[in-house]
């Protein structure tokens, strides 16, 4: 018995756990009687079908043991039986079988199946395109088969009939089917009408299957195009209001993988008074958390498109984002804010709506989150471009946002290297230069000094150098920097001989601004680096003697 247990509660368990053992026996034997005395009655001999029956029923526990030519032929007199009772009978022998099966189900067993979807009975019905659906689920038979053995039909007559479950297993086997890229066509044609019926459905059930069958025929671009025409968009966009989440979230999907092909922009709008913006902003404000970031997602794809990007701002998307951007996931309104802030008329509306505050406290709580930083970085660039946008940063915490960013251990050198690329961009503005100096930590300026240092990465160390470079070298920056002179000759020195002339650029400003530290130049006087740097010296003199020579050669030939 499991541990924790006390002596008595043990001792009782373990006697109910006999006891039921015994029932279960008791109950087994009972079964198995009543049978043997059923099949001694003449009721049970009217067909050969039934004693075929008998003869096979203590076997249907070894499923694979019968797919053999005697159980084939019982089962195809079974499934065209006009005896409802022998059908179900063998419609519950396939259920069984898609339950056990381990390997694949042989060809000519799905001749049966076929019969019994054409059963008049609705049970025997819903049993056998269940069996269906599992043989499909676990590849044990092959979908072009099926097409081909005609199953398609009875299995699309299915969403007439009324009953939820069975609607349910049609549509699920409608989707696996259509998953064979070559039955696509065949389903889609005589599929679709019926799909979307069902997906306005007033059983919820009914209608989740449904809308994720129509998800599933999105995912081809022929698929979609066959979609649209047949009126899927208008369905979609009204399930986006569904009050179960899975059918947002289906429908939701359904439409992004429509939005992603240009040609079907126009019908997304055609719905008036901007109802699908309207609806996929309600949903982006959804508690459940994949569908407010599925709706993003889908207004992402279709902001790539202009005139929808300024009917967006127009419907004021920007509160319902910032909202978003508190919450514990903002990856998905963040990188629809950053494609809304790639169109600069957007730029002014999204300053004055106060986003580079939120940008400055999301990089305060989300610092090791690359997509976070990358697209923050991207906004704070982007929203610069003015001096509105300038100001805005200034009295933010964007700087000491990105600062920060460079502190976190879990980041990628592409991050670093975005976010280091787009440093050494804002310290272009004086306005902000001198808010980062101001700023600037101690651990901070020995990461910039830690990453200059490695040459190995010469985009991300020559950012970080060019940070530092731009510093306003006044007492306290110099005080920061003392303590790591030394690396910085070490790299410098590695800049000063690089072939490219950026590096050697880098490095003069910067032993230039140091200079004006006694410390530095102390160090700086006799070094290798100081010997490096006449050296460049004299190569740049002998360079623009030659193009001296050459000038004068040009005008006095």
């Amino acid at each position: 018995m499991a541990p924790g247990f006390c002596e008595d509660c043990a001792r009782l368990l373990k006697e109910f756990s006999a006891y039921l053992r015994k029932v279960c026996r008791e109950f087994g034997q009972k079964v198995r009687d009543v049978f043997r005395e059923l099949c001694r009655c003449t009721c049970f001999r009217i067909t050969p079908e039934r004693s075929l029956l008998t003869e096979d029923s203590t076997s249907l526990h070894l499923p694979c043991a019968l797919l053999n030519q005697e159980s084939l032929q019982v089962l195809n007199r079974l499934s065209v039986s006009e005896n409802t009772d022998l059908q179900m009978t063998a419609a519950m022998y396939y259920l069984h079988l898609s339950h056990n099966l381990e390997s694949s189900l042989p060809d000519a067993f799905i001749e049966p199946v076929v019969a019994l979807l054409l059963s008049a009975d609705l049970h025997v019905q819903k049993t056998i395109s269940l069996s269906l659906v599992n043989l499909l689920v676990k590849n044990n038979v092959c979908k072009e088969l099926v097409i081909e053995m005609g199953v398609l039909v009875p299995v699309l007559e299915l969403f007439q009939s009324g009953d939820a479950a069975a609607q349910c297993h049609s549509c699920a086997c409608v989707v696996l089917l259509a998953s064979s890229e070559s039955n696509r066509e065949a389903v889609l044609v005589d599929g679709i009408i019926p799909l979307l019926a069902l997906a306005k459905s007033y059983d919820p059930q009914v209608q989740q299957n449904a809308t994720w069958a129509l998800l599933h025929l999105t995912q081809s671009d022929w698929s979609t195009r066959i979609l649209c025409q047949a009126g899927a968009i208008p369905v979609l966009v009204l399930l986006l209001q569904s009050s179960d989440s899975e059918v947002q979230f289906y429908s939701c999907a359904a439409l992004c993988s429509i939005a992603a092909v240009q040609e079907h922009h126009q019908k997304l709008l055609s719905i008036g008074g901007h109802f699908l913006l309207k609806s996929l902003l309600t949903l982006m404000s959804s508690s459940v958390q994949k569908n407010s970031s599925q709706a993003c997602k889908c207004l992402q794809t279709l902001s790539k498109n202009a005139l929808i990007q300024e009917q967006l701002m127009e419907l004021d998307c920007v509160w319902p984002l910032k909202a978003l951007l508190k919450t514990s996931s903002p990856e998905s309104a963040l990188t629809l804010l950053s494609a809304l802030s790639a169109h600069p008329p957007n730029n002014d509306i999204l300053v004055s709506e106060g986003l580079l505050d939120e940008i400055g406290q999301l990089l305060h709580h989300h610092r090791a989150s690359s997509v976070v930083i990358t697209h923050s970085c991207k906004i704070i660039a982007d929203l610069c471009g003015s001096c509105a946008g300038q100001q805005a940063v200034m009295e933010s915490l964007c700087l000491s946002g990105l600062l920060r960013a460079l502190l976190s251990p879990a980041l990628s050198d592409d991050t670093l290297l975005r976010v280091t690329s787009h440093l050494d961009h804002l310290m272009t503005w004086d306005q902000l230069r001198s808010k980062l100096s101001v700023t600037i930590t101690s651990e901070q300026v020995s990461r910039l000094v830690k990453l200059s240092g490695r040459t190995q990465t010469p985009q991300l160390s020559y950012n970080s150098a060019a940070i530092i470079s731009k510093l306003e070298m006044n007492d306290d920056k110099l005080h920061l920097l003392r303590p790591h002179y030394s690396t910085m000759l070490d790299y410098l020195l590695v800049y000063l001989r690089q072939k490219d002339v950026k590096f050697q650029h880098l490095g003069i400003v910067t032993v230039f601004n140091l200079k004006k530290d006694g410390d530095f130049s102390s160090l700086f006087a006799d070094s290798e680096l100081e010997a490096q740097l006449r050296m460049v010296h004299a190569q740049t003199e002998e360079t623009r003697r030659l193009l001296q020579m050459i000038q004068l050669s040009s005008v006095y030939p």
